[in-house]
């Protein structure tokens, strides 16, 4: 049988879904860095694998199964940096983007393992990882909410002002940095308020005062989080960025700079949600973005609650931390799926989030049926219908006001590091410059006229 030519957009297609899945580093400065090493990496796996098969002491079984367990882990996290796709960045390097996406495979792996235990089975194993959690109690049972709303003193108002509000305010700060956008953060930080009042008789610790929801975590750490990370997305949209090659820099100062400046974004792009040609299409993928966002937050605290571990523990924050890394990839590639009609799928780190929201649901409704069985169905009927009114609401609001005022002008990325065309050639021409050549320059479109002759950075330092 004749062998089949890829028509034009076939080639289209691949290459829009390799700029959101399989970001590529085309002109490489430290060879080295790059290099794949295979050889030299299947040497060393194998030596360190001999060296704590045949060093270690056996005795303890208890030990033996922590050190295999974090072995086999590490193993995968080797083969995930041989096969795994890099996602859609390459900064600081496309390897630390594949083992995220390595352990967000066995996480997602885990949570069906569990889903296949018993009650007693998983508290065994929670045990096991951490004897303490033995005594450990549910906040609700020990501590009272909402008590005495009628008397606000300074001292009082000052007491909230701890560690957990300090981690509400930066991650609303990182929020607005992966959504890029006012009104969808706004939206989901008031239907997130909403949730928490519909889902107060469920979880207790839902229940607040209103100074404290209003004042305190809407209008301070949500709008303050909000406003600082949109703050710095406008600060990063407006620059010029001139990227040279650390070896063309001769100045112990600047190669040192240089070198911590590529744990930043080698380009920004303008995000637009939507525009005055969005189609219902695009304005659902983004209300069921909203949805599972909203999934993912309510899963911190059913998890915390149902499996009685404290907000403290490591169980708790490593998740919030682990959810939060893999959640950049995945609004990228979300977003590129959304926007861009030539991407016809979304991208494998995205696919795995959404398993992930939705089984460790799965998980709280399963070892959680008594505390599930209480639920008032009129609440969640009310919960589904305010959060899309307002959902839509706001969308409907973002699409006319980009309507009435006319959508700013965007560069042709839709993702970082990516700038080709439909024809595949970049936005500098066929053959010039990517983004981590030796010397590279990219800016927003509506900015270059604007801000000619202003401002500019070289290595990401504005001069």
């Amino acid at each position: 049988m004749a062998a089949r030519t890829l028509s034009k957009d076939d080639v289209n297609y691949r290459l829009h879904f390799r700029m959101i899945n399989e970001q590529q580093v085309e002109d490489i400065t430290l060879d080295f860095f790059y290099k794949p090493h295979t050889i030299t990496l299947l040497t060393c796996t194998v030596l360190s694998l001999m060296y704590f098969a045949f060093t270690r002491d056996e005795g303890n079984q208890d030990s033996n199964l922590r050190v295999g367990i974090i072995v086999v882990i590490s193993f995968f996290l080797v083969i995930s940096v041989l096969a795994f796709p890099n996602g859609p960045f390459t900064r600081p390097h496309p390897a630390i983007w594949r083992i995220v996406f390595g352990l967000s495979v066995l996480y997602f792996l885990f949570l069906v393992f569990i889903c296949f235990l018993n009650w007693e089975q998983v508290k065994a194993l929670m045990y096991w990882l951490d004897p303490n959690l033995r005594y450990a109690k549910r906040e609700a049972d020990v501590m009272e909410y909402a008590v005495n709303c009628h008397v606000i003193t300074w001292e009082r108002i000052l007491s909230h002002f701890d560690i957990f509000a300090f981690s509400h305010f930066w991650g609303w700060g990182m929020k607005a940095l992966l959504i890029r956008s006012y009104g969808l953060c706004w939206t989901i930080s008031i239907t997130w308020e909403l949730t928490e009042l519909f889902f107060m008789h469920l979880l207790p610790n839902f229940a607040e005062c209103w100074w404290d929801q209003v004042i305190l975590d809407i209008l301070l750490c949500n709008g303050g989080g909000i406003w600082l990370g949109m703050t710095v997305c406008r600060f990063l949209e407006m620059r010029t960025y001139h990227w040279a090659s650390i070896k063309d820099i001769h100045s112990t100062t600047g190669k040192i700079k240089r070198a911590v400046l590529q744990f930043t974004p080698a380009s920004w792009t303008y995000v637009r949600w939507f525009d005055p040609k969005s189609s219902f299409q695009r304005v659902t993928g983004v209300y069921l973005f909203m949805i599972i966002w909203q999934l993912t937050e309510l899963n911190t605290f059913f998890l915390k609650h149902i499996f009685v571990f404290p907000a403290c523990h490591a169980l708790s924050w490593c998740r919030i931390l682990f959810i939060g890394i893999i959640t950049a990839p995945t609004v990228r590639q979300y977003y590129a799926y959304l926007t861009d009609t030539q991407c016809k799928r979304v991208g494998t780190q995205c696919w795995v989030f959404g398993a992930i929201a939705f089984l460790e649901a799965l998980a709280c409704v399963k070892f959680g049926q008594d505390l599930f069985s209480k639920t008032q169905v009129l609440y969640v009927i009310l919960w589904l219908l305010c959060v899309a009114f307002i959902t839509f609401v706001c969308l409907y609001g973002m699409v006319w006001y980009a309507e009435t005022y006319g959508p700013r002008e965007k560069s042709l990325s839709e993702c970082e590091d990516s700038f080709y065309t439909e024809n595949g050639e970049n936005e500098y021409g066929k053959g010039d410059s990517e983004p981590d050549s030796p010397v590279f320059t990219a800016s927003t479109t509506r900015n270059r006229g604007r801000n000619s002759g202003k401002s500019s950075s070289v290595n990401g330092v504005e001069k």
